[in-house]
């Protein structure tokens, strides 16, 4: 049996009380959209290992949960730090234009002159706009916006194709 692609959705950051909830923080756009998804995937030690979620609710900067079988605080410390995940599958499918984060990082981002400015490291959302954060032979800081910016982008090529300056 194969093992699925696996998507990361956020992270346990901490602990909650003394009864075994969890802190966690969501990757998704809307902080609790990672509380559709289940079962959820923690990495512990290098492995994939399905977790129920069993309560959960949002507090005022985050979410909480209780997963299934954790009973006290240092059960659920010993997964601080692992990482939320879920199989690809499991995320719906997207539109035509729309992206999954996950998806960008590592692109070769190219401005329409030819010039390679780097790869996406990292996606960070501003008030106005997305920003990819390209490693190259600096870091840049580039806006995503379509059709201004960001001009096409080709998952099948590795590419995102950019109208930017490579001084600025």
């Amino acid at each position: 049996m194969s093992i699925p692609e696996m998507v990361t959705l956020g992270k346990v950051s901490g602990v909650f009380g003394v009864k075994g909830w969890v802190k966690v923080f969501s990757y998704t756009s809307e902080r609790d959209g990672i509380l559709s998804y289940e079962p959820w995937f923690l990495k512990i030690a290098g492995e994939w290992e399905a977790f129920r979620i069993a309560a959960s609710q949002s507090q005022a900067k985050g979410i909480v949960v209780l997963f299934e079988g954790m009973v006290d605080r240092d059960q659920a410390q010993t997964l601080i730090g692992c990482e939320i995940a879920v199989p690809r599958e499991q995320l719906r499918n997207l539109g035509n234009g729309e992206y999954y984060w996950t998806d960008l990082i590592g692109l070769d981002v190219v401005t329409t002159e030819g010039i390679a400015l780097g790869k996406i490291g990292q996606l960070f959302e501003t008030g106005s706009n997305d920003v990819m954060v390209v490693n190259g032979d600096r870091e840049r800081l580039l806006p995503w916006i379509m059709n201004d910016v960001v001009k096409a982008v080709s998952l099948e090529e590795n590419k995102i194709l950019v109208d930017w300056d490579p001084e600025f």
